[in-house]
Formats: C-alpha cells, structure tokens, sequence
C-alpha cells in the first residue's frame, strides 16, 4: 500500500476520532460492539467452485496481470466470476468506491459464487467499509480472502458480523508450494490447523537465514486472531470496524514504511486502548520499513519492546511467515488460536471452516 495513502487514510481516521465525524454521504457510521457477535464460520472451498474476483483496491493498468490471476485460479480448480467492475478505473482504484462496493455486495448476494478473493491490493478498502450490506454478508456468509490494504475489509466484516475472514494469498499473489499448502489446509481440507513457518532455508550458507523465528517473550495463550497489515489497522482506530482486541492474539505485518510511522500507527492503537490487554503477539514479514533520515530512528526491535515486550508482559515473537513475503500463510481472522512464542506457531483450536 503507498506511503502517501496510508498517511492520508490514518489521518482521516484520526479526525473522525477527535471530531466524532460520521461515515460518509451522510450515512451514521455503526455503533462498536461492546460484546463480540457468534462467530460464523464460511464453507470450506472445494474444487470446482466459483470464486467470485474483485478488485477493492488499486487497479492493474495492464491486461496480462489478470490473467494470470485467473490461471492461477484456474489451476487451483476454480471457476472464476469477474466482479462488474474488475476491470474498472478511477484514479489508481479499481473503479468508484460505489462500484468496488457494489462488487462485494454483488458476489455476497449471488449463491452461485462459493467465496470471494481479491485480486491485489494497494489502497481504497477504507473508503468502502461502511458502504457494505453486513446484514447480507450475516445472512449469506462465505469466504472472503485477501492481505495488505484487505485488512480493513477482514477486519470490519469480522466484528460487524462475526464472519471469519481470511488474511490469505490474493488472487494476483504467488502460488508457491507453502503458500497454497497452507490454504489448502485451513480453506479447503477444514483443518485445526498448525499454523508455522516453513523449515528455514540455508542454501549454501553456514546457518539458515531465511524463515527465521524471533522469540521477544516466551509462553502460551490463546484468544481470537485479528489484525493484518499495522497501517492499514490503525487507520480503522477508533471506528465501529476495528476488532475486539480483548483477550486477542494480534498479528501484524506491514511494508515500505518508514519506522517512525510504525512507532506512531502502535501509539495510535495503544491510545485507543487496543493493546492494554492482549493475549499475545506474532509479528509477521515488515518488508522494506527502514529508518528515517535526519535524526534516524528506533529499531523495529526497540519498538516492538517499547509497545509488547516491556508493557505487557505477554508472548510475543517475530517472523512469522506473513505479510509482502513470497512464502505466506493463511490466518483466519476471528478464529481462536493458540499462540506458542518459544515455538513461533498459531496453533487453530478448531477448524475455520465447515
């Protein structure tokens, strides 16, 4: 997602806390839930299903990016359904917040579409959460997958409905062998998942290097996985589509984001009383967030003690394989989980699918 969105998108968000501001086009934005809802659980994908395709965020500006998302679909033993507006335009979105909106609504409503799959993402889904027919999206539930800027559609369908959501490949994504295992295990075969990373690669090097887990404070606990990507999350502070972070695990990953800005997205969730009482942390891949010029910065790993390891005195490890990585696994979001820093796992208590 670009830098100047995120900033944009935690700006507006940051005024809508102060000022009380509602939703747009005049629509009073939805009250936060003070108890979570029942948690509905989508039927699990199975070859030859229809996968309804959108595209709530960026547009792609070349034709062969679609279709090698749907091969990859294809391949995967789907059918696809375009969304109307797939291949829509307005500014860098995939057409108007209205037609990217309608899309969703559209594939929720249809029941020849078995779940829904974004095919990239970039910025937008915030300007959208609120013009979605969650009384339809309880009714009618099914997956819904996708990362990065989908965070902010996971996560308000999660605590508007009680829908597991899937912070999960996009359509767009590389299909490796972990990356689809994983899938495959939570969406499809309707596992308990272990959700860890793959064995870690040491090609010709002396020691493995690559997929690498960080224990910051060891133990177990277990609560609700929400999260996803952390700028993306923060921008949803203090509205009706932030998760329930009580008693939560939460998962978080971002990229090309400067360190400075990550300090300031968890002091916003800090100050929106988000991480007071967790049950735990997996950090995820933070592709590319360097420190700043001028002055520099804190490190990633002063931060992360600064905000978990030191206040909260919960399990806490860092890693994990998600986030803007080739190799990422499925985290359903709103499932209970048990989360073992020592071993650096998300172990699902049952599974997140019928």
């Amino acid at each position: 997602m670009p830098k100047s969105s995120r900033r944009a998108f935690a700006a507006q968000s940051l005024a809508a806390v102060i000022g009380g501001a509602t939703a747009t086009l005049g629509h009073a934005a939805p009250a936060a839930r003070q108890t979570r809802l029942p948690l509905l659980r989508p039927k699990r994908l199975q070859p030859g299903d229809t996968l309804g395709l959108i595209a709530p965020s960026h547009a792609f500006f070349e034709r062969e990016p679609f279709a090698l998302a749907i091969e990859s679909l294809q391949a995967l033993g789907f059918k696809v359904k375009e969304g109307q507006h797939l291949r829509a335009r307005y500014g860098q979105f995939a057409g108007s917040d209205a037609q990217r909106a309608a899309d969703v609504n559209a594939f929720f409503a249809d029941d020849s579409v078995a779940g829904i799959l974004a095919l990239r993402g970039g910025s937008g889904c915030n300007r959208i959460v609120d013009k979605l027919d969650y009384g339809l999206i309880r009714a009618k539930p099914k997956f819904f997958g996708g990362f990065s800027d989908l965070t902010s559609l996971t996560n308000a369908m999660q605590a508007q409905t009680g829908l597991i959501t899937f912070h999960s490949p996009m359509a767009s994504s590389e299909w490796n062998e972990y990356s689809l295992s994983s899938f495959r295990a939570v969406v499809m075969e309707a596992q308990a998942a272990l959700l860890r990373n793959p064995p870690p690669e040491r090609g010709d090097n002396l020691i493995a290097k690559q997929d690498r887990i960080w224990t910051l404070r060891g133990g177990r606990a277990r609560g609700p996985l929400v999260g996803g990507n952390l700028s993306v999350l923060a921008s949803l502070a203090g509205s009706a589509y932030f998760p329930d972070c009580r008693g939560a695990v939460l998962f978080l990953e971002d990229v090309n984001e400067p360190i400075y800005k990550l300090d300031s997205c968890l002091s916003t969730l800090r100050l929106a009383g988000a991480l007071d009482q967790l049950a735990g942390v997996a950090l995820g891949a933070f592709s590319k967030c360097e420190p700043g010029e001028g002055y520099g910065s804190l490190t990633l790993d002063e931060v992360f003690d600064d905000f978990f390891v030191k206040p909260l005195k919960i399990p806490v490890y860092r890693g994990a394989s998600f986030g803007h990585i080739r190799r990422k696994m499925t985290l359903p979001v709103g499932a209970v989980v048990e989360i073992d820093a020592d071993a650096g796992s998300l172990q699902l208590l049952e599974a997140a699918v019928l």
